[in-house]
């Protein structure tokens, strides 16, 4: 049964789906054939000659990748020219921005290909080796903080030197999901005094295990963490008594990340214009939910902007900025779900498998969801 790993064609897309060390796994593993498209790894540092010593075969170019193959790798939707490439039958694996990209979901049902979404991954525990969403949430909070250290105008750590003591920078962590509890432990290493705020109580274990101060202790709420442990939408008064707490920490912060989301909703807005005129000249805030509305009123997804003398920092595709060890982890992810999905050499597709029928989106011609 082959694999095909097409060159990702989205744009600031440099990852690729799976690496060369995920590629050896499954051919000695799971007896695939993998063909992987010339190129398709340069951009996140894999050469053709690393996927060819794992054992793929290099073709070139995304036809060749794309046609005969029973499954699809891909970190990116496809394109609509990608999608007429695919053989009817076959089956994608890929992230396909689940209610926001219906007319892709709607050719792939029409192409008759079997489409499993990466971010309906389930969070439960047997899943856990194949949350894509959490691994490049990790490569996202790590390098959050590397993006905001190097826009700020002063030092990290606290320094002693020839010219003085420098006092450390202030970092205020908002949300304490994955790539928030990275960005913590980021912002610690680099020598940073952190503080965060969440409204799970699980988080607050979880910041303190990190070193980190936690902001608000009376705002944590048993009741606040919906299913998969994301945080429920917050109710008018929890929102006024949020939006209170961080008001009154933020102004002595000099780099805030930003990381709150609520998976099918827009980001809460956590950082007002007030907020942000309150904050010290130079300061940084890095939001992380720009994609999907931003945690600051002022975020402009994909740009970099100024407001009241401080940097509002709104990046897209921060995962792909760190592409080699994020293809490596991304390919891992898709690993361990190919090990739960084949099965003695064919893949089986059980719609009434908690993992496989909650990434299900098109099969059988049929949009599912």
């Amino acid at each position: 049964m082959r694999i095909s790993v097409p060159t990702e064609t989205a744009p600031r897309e440099q990852r690729v789906a799976l690496a060369p060390d995920s590629v050896a796994r499954l051919i000695k593993q799971q007896k695939l054939e993998v063909v992987v498209q010339q190129g398709a790894g340069l951009q996140a540092g894999f050469r053709d000659a690393a996927y060819q010593a794992a054992g793929a075969s290099i073709v070139p170019d995304a036809a060749a990748a794309l046609g005969g193959a029973a499954i699809v790798a891909k970190v990116q939707p496809p394109s609509e020219r990608e999608i007429a490439q695919i053989d009817s039958g076959a089956t994608l694996i890929s992230l396909l921005r689940p209610g926001h990209s219906a007319d892709v979901i709607a050719a792939l049902a029409k192409r008759n290909v079997t489409a499993l979404a990466l971010e309906l991954v389930p969070r439960i525990t047997r899943a856990q080796s194949m949350d894509v969403l959490s691994s490049q949430s990790t490569v996202s909070g790590y390098k959050a903080v590397l993006i905001g250290a190097a826009s700020l105008g002063k030092f990290l750590p606290m320094l002693t030197t020839a010219a003085g003591n420098i006092s450390p920078a202030k970092v205020f962590v908002i949300g304490a999901g994955v790539a928030g509890l990275q960005a913590i432990a980021t912002g610690r290493r680099l020598g940073g005094v952190v503080s965060a705020f969440d409204v799970r109580p699980a988080a607050r274990e979880q910041v303190q295990s990190l070193g980190a101060s936690f902001v608000a202790n009376d705002l944590v709420s048993a009741s606040a963490e919906a299913a998969g442990g994301y945080a429920r939408a917050q109710t008018a008064d929890e929102q006024t008594r949020t939006l209170a707490a961080i008001g009154n920490h933020i102004k002595d912060m000099d780099l805030v990340v930003s990381t709150a989301q609520i998976p099918g909703r827009q980001a809460p807005t956590l950082i007002t214009e007030e907020m942000v005129a309150s904050m010290r000249p130079g300061s940084v805030i890095v939001d992380l939910a720009a994609e999907t509305g931003g945690n600051c009123a002022l975020s402009k997804a994909g740009e970099t902007v100024q407001v009241h003398d401080v940097t509002i920092i709104a990046p897209v595709n921060l995962p792909s900025s760190v592409a080699f060890h994020a293809s490596q982890m991304f390919g891992r992810n898709i690993f361990e779900l190919l090990k739960h999905l084949v099965r003695d050499g064919a893949l089986v597709l059980d719609a009434a498998d908690e993992i496989t029928g909650a990434m299900m989106m098109t099969h059988g011609g049929q949009v599912l969801r």
